[in-house]
């Protein structure tokens, strides 16, 4: 008879992030992974001593997934901003058990929208955004702001099958809050010089 495969820790890990894909974060326990995997309890409780460290191996391999999905998109397009909102509000729709699961879970690790607005991993993001738009740092982090703001509702509002998905409405809106983000921005930093 022909040994038995071996599961290991990255297996584990796959079968319980399809897992939140599929059903929801929610239910991922050691009887579910294992029977993703096609066998015992055992190889899912070796890999990790409980299942609150693997559902938080699991949430990171979620944000890696969610930040490769918004940023398909053409990082020369003056609609770079738009480009991402709209992602961001299309991921809501498409995987809306892995959305509840990075915001609406208790799982991430900034605090506030603010710490993640100061993290490093958006410092690139803004700079490409800032130099698309022609404004200082401070001002496209209030850009960057009001649009995670406005796309975050809509967003949650989706996933949450609260509202039906139309994206020219979600679009023109999204492009509106957009410009009205970065005249208020421009009109703050023209009444300093004045």
């Amino acid at each position: 008879m022909p040994p038995r495969a071996k599961i290991t820790k990255d297996m584990v890990i796959d079968a319980a992030f399809e897992i939140a894909r599929e059903t929801g974060a929610e239910n991922i326990n050691a009887r579910t992974v294992s029977q993703k995997l096609n066998c015992s309890t055992q190889p899912v409780m070796y890999h990790f001593a409980t299942i609150e460290e693997l559902k938080r191996i699991v949430y990171e391999k979620s944000d890696r997934f969610h930040s490769s999905y918004l940023m398909n998109v053409d990082q020369q397009s003056e609609d770079f901003m738009l480009g991402i909102g709209l992602n961001y509000i299309r991921f809501a729709i498409e995987e809306p058990h892995l959305f509840r699961f990075l915001f609406q879970s208790g799982y991430a690790v900034e605090n506030s929208l603010l710490e993640m607005i100061n993290s490093e991993e958006l410092k690139p993001l803004l700079v490409v955004m800032q130099e698309a738009v022609g404004i200082n740092e401070k001002q496209m982090k209030e850009v960057f702001l009001t649009i995670a703001l406005f796309a975050h509702g809509y967003a949650s509002i989706i996933a949450n099958n609260s509202l039906e998905y139309d994206e020219t409405v979600v679009s023109n809106h999204l492009r509106q809050a957009y410009r009205g983000a970065i005249l208020a921005s421009q009109e703050e930093k023209n009444e300093k010089v004045v």
